[in-house]
């Protein structure tokens, strides 16, 4: 069995386009353009190379873009007021904290300063709140990256056993939650969990972000299941390798994530979607 591959990679370009689209009609009726702030405490190069990448994408789709630019000494004081600002500031749709921070500061308690309602990476207490309750919300970007491409794909979900291995607050939790609103069966597996292959085995959709590469092989993977890799690990040779044995895994599974171009291109573009989401909330429209 050669499983069908679910690209990213094209789905991405597809709901770029209609972004784009949206943010012009968006920005019609607001007199501006929906604006995204990212507050950055510099001194993380892959920080830096996401941010710029966030910011390529707002300009190819219209949107605007600021970065607050904090050094490397920034207090956890001077972080929040900063993040304060930006909630007042009415030009600002949404907000996005670049993680991680040093070491020194206290990620949580910057987030919780956060307008929920600007809250574009859904990581907010109230927008998980919210998501746990099956009610509306802004929700992290890279689990609903991961569903996007389930929906694209018309993989049912309704009455499926399901898997989620990893339980971090961006990804595997809102995960599983999206995966009980569609009405699976949702099993969570982590480290504690004893051999997971035998979970793994009784599902039809797994879905995976341990951070753990090659994690899930071939053996685990039930006879046409659906696989959803959100793993991003850098390989012994320097490649980009997920947490499934992708090779292995695509002769067993019917549907299957690549690594890279599976879930990694969708997570931006369901940011900007987030964005869109936020301006209309906050302005009513």
């Amino acid at each position: 069995m050669t499983a069908t591959i679910l690209d990213g990679r094209a789905l991405a370009q597809e709901l770029r386009t209609a972004t784009q689209s949206e943010i012009a009609h968006l920005s019609a009726q607001l007199g501006r353009t929906p604006g995204l702030a990212v507050v950055q405490v510099l001194g993380d190069a892959a920080s830096t190379r996401y941010v710029r990448s966030i910011e390529k994408l707002c300009a190819t789709v219209g949107a605007g873009f600021r970065l607050i630019a904090l050094p490397p000494e920034t207090t956890q004081a001077e972080l929040e007021a900063s993040i304060a600002a930006l909630n007042a500031d009415s030009e600002v749709d949404g907000i996005l904290l670049q993680l991680p921070l040093p070491a020194h500061l206290n990620a949580n308690a910057a987030i919780m300063e956060i307008d929920h309602r600007k809250d574009v990476d859904g990581v907010h207490p109230i927008n998980a709140g919210l998501l746990a309750q099956g009610r509306t919300a802004l929700v992290a970007n890279t689990p609903a990256g991961g569903m996007e491409l389930l929906r694209h794909y018309q993989i049912e979900l309704r009455g499926k056993r399901a898997a989620v291995v990893g339980r971090s607050a961006i990804v595997g939790r809102p995960m599983a939650q999206l995966l009980i609103q569609a009405d699976a069966t949702v099993t969570v597996c982590h480290s504690r969990t004893p051999d997971l292959g035998a979970v793994l085995r009784e599902c039809e959709i797994v879905c995976v972000a341990a951070g753990r590469p090659g994690l899930v092989t071939a053996e685990m993977i039930r006879p046409g299941a659906v696989v959803v890799d959100f793993g991003t690990n850098v390989g012994a040779d320097g490649s980009l390798v997920g947490d499934v044995d992708f090779a292995a895994s695509a002769e067993v599974a019917g549907a299957i994530t690549p690594v890279p171009g599976g879930t990694g291109p969708m997570t931006n573009v369901m940011l900007m979607r987030n964005l869109v989401a936020a301006a209309r909330n906050l302005h009513q429209l």
